[in-house]
């Protein structure tokens, strides 16, 4: 019947004496067809074996709760208090449509194009630079330590349903000698006496961490800490046991209730005496630092993070799309909403923290802080001062749970679809890949014990300040320069921002005071290293096993070759 079709319409155009090219014409239109036909059912077949998402809606939601984090709530507000105020939405702005944006459609459309994790992706595009996608799996495998600040927001969660916050008193076995309550923590106390601490502070560092005097000092393991681990990882573990089937059902719970909470704390934010005095702290323009260095490199270190580039997982997210999907529309409206949500985050911290600096008699500068600081001592504290103050922490550790949720489970999610993608004879056979997830989560709770220890926060800071925000910047700048002409022109700001930060490098401290050994720093730059050099090492390695001239085997590693749809069996 096609081919009566084909004839039919292609009789009028070709003279009826030819009757060679006729059939000729005819033969083409029949391969094309059949060709076109083969290619739709083979990536049909290949989605049912990966899974695809059920909805546009799951794919929108689960990236948005993977990009939408907690650099949105600790990071980007302090970020803009410390570097201008307004003045800081200008270089922001300007790298999030220079760089950001295009390197969000970037990795999601190189994952929808060659429906493939962030390895064998890039084994079509350009196999010489899949050292790439090998150090896009180390740095996801050190993102998995910030299930930790879900773990430490759950047990604040249990402990907000106390009739008496533990925070907010001095009165518990915890306290020492120099504590202070609410009660007393005011300004003519912070003038008259020296050497004392918040019962906020006391809390974090006595009861929840427990800290030791290092990381040669890992003492024991904090047993309800670890129980709370181990609840997040279960809640992973049945998040993600079924692939995008079962993470696409969560995402509707887990990327739409932290709005819900944050337009609750923004409302009640707003309506607190002093709240527009940290307002206007959070929004005063200072011009004058714009021609500050620094401030650009913060801007485009806080893109790459809230935007979760060189982490692999906008790859492995956009690989379950259909291949036709207008990935240009939902990369635009999830970065509008991603720095969307930072900017109004703002308006909830600060207007909490000029309420709280009012109440106490002293200016913002003292109260401000970004990362735990302000989500364990200086938000709890000031929820406390409240009226219903139970109700506001239970509502702050609810959003903060489900943000770092969707953030952890998409990146464990990548992990193991990369995984799965490179041996998909052995993970991707029925109840093989239950298996496989629940082998990575158990395996992952044990190695994470050493984090809920009463040392385990200077492992973390160690991981955190070396093994992900510094690996980020290195892996995206080497990265620009392999992918394409268009993105080359990204890439020179990201290359700046890294030989900058390179320069301008220092020891990580712990509060300005503890120093680590020597060894530890060896370590660091051990996890830095062990990613960024699988691009050069990868490919030098390639070169030297194929045979040919340099030309040659650049030539079959894709690097001087520009890919066609049909060139990738697409």
């Amino acid at each position: 019947h096609l081919k009566v079709h084909v004839e039919a319409v292609l009789k009028p155009l070709i003279r009826s004496h030819d009757l060679h090219q006729q059939e000729d014409f005819t033969q083409l239109f029949l391969d094309l067809w059949k060709n076109k036909a083969r290619r739709k059912s083979k990536r049909q077949r290949r989605a049912g074996d990966r899974g695809q998402w059920a909805s546009k809606t799951e794919y929108v939601l689960v990236v948005a709760g993977n990009v939408v984090g907690l650099g949105n709530v600790w990071r980007f507000p302090y970020l803009c208090y410390k570097n201008g105020g307004g003045a800081f939405l200008v270089p922001y702005g300007l790298l999030a449509v220079v760089c950001g944006i295009p390197l969000f459609l970037l990795e999601t459309s190189m994952g929808q194009y060659t429906q493939e994790g962030f390895i064998t992706s890039w084994r079509k595009l350009c196999p010489l630079a899949q050292g790439i996608g090998f150090g896009e799996l180390t740095i996801s495998l050190c993102f998995f330590i910030y299930i930790l600040i879900e773990a430490w927001a759950l047990f604040y969660l249990v402990f907000s349903f106390r009739s008496q916050l533990p925070w907010a008193s001095c009165d518990n076995i915890w306290n020492t000698a120099h504590c202070l309550g609410l009660q007393t923590f005011n300004s003519s106390n912070l003038t008259n006496q020296t050497n004392t601490t918040s019962a906020a502070i006391e809390f974090w560092e006595r009861r929840v961490l427990v800290v030791s005097g290092g990381i040669e000092e890992l003492g024991s393991v904090r047993w309800e800490l670890a129980l709370c681990l181990l609840a997040c990882w279960v809640f992973c573990y049945f998040s993600i046991w079924k692939g995008v089937r079962s993470s696409g059902k969560v995402a509707y719970f887990t990327a739409t209730f932290p709005y819900v909470m944050l337009m609750v704390l923004l409302i009640r934010g707003l309506t607190l005496p002093g709240a527009w005095e940290g307002i206007y702290y959070y929004l005063y323009p200072d011009l004058n630092r714009l021609a500050n260095l620094e401030v650009w490199i913060e801007a485009g270190s806080q893109i790459c993070f809230s935007y979760s580039l060189a982490a692999g997982t906008l790859n492995v997210l956009g690989s379950f799309n259909e291949y036709n999907n207008n990935c240009y529309k939902d990369c635009f409206w999830l970065c509008l909403l991603n720095s969307g949500t930072s900017f109004v985050a703002g308006f909830v911290v600060f207007s909490v923290l000029g309420f709280m600096a009012q109440k106490q008699g002293v200016t913002i500068d003292t109260v401000v802080e970004s990362g735990p600081g302000l989500a364990f001592i200086a938000y709890p504290q000031a929820t406390a001062m409240m009226p219903l103050p139970q109700f506001w922490t239970v509502c702050f550790f609810l959003m903060l749970i489900l943000l770092t949720v969707d953030t952890h489970f998409v990146i464990v999610e990548s992990f193991i679809t990369t995984v799965s993608d490179l041996f998909p004879k052995l993970f991707r056979a029925p109840v093989r890949r239950e298996i496989f997830v629940l082998l990575i989560c158990l395996s992952s709770f044990l190695l994470h014990l050493t984090l809920v220890t009463e040392g385990g926060i200077y492992v973390f800071q160690l991981i955190d300040f070396y093994g992900s925000t510094r690996v980020c910047q290195s892996v995206i700048a080497i990265n620009n320069n392999i992918v394409s002409i268009y993105v080359k022109t990204v890439s020179t700001p990201s290359q700046i921002s890294l030989v900058l930060y390179l320069v301008e490098y220092k020891h990580l401290k712990i509060n300005d005071r503890y120093v680590y050994p020597a060894w530890a720093y060896g370590l660091g730059w051990t996890m830095t290293l062990s990613s960024v050099l699988m691009v050069p090492l990868w490919a030098a390695g390639q070169m030297c096993r194929t045979a040919g001239t340099f030309r040659e085997v650049s030539v079959q590693g894709g690097v001087f070759t520009s890919h066609k749809p049909g060139d990738l069996g697409l």
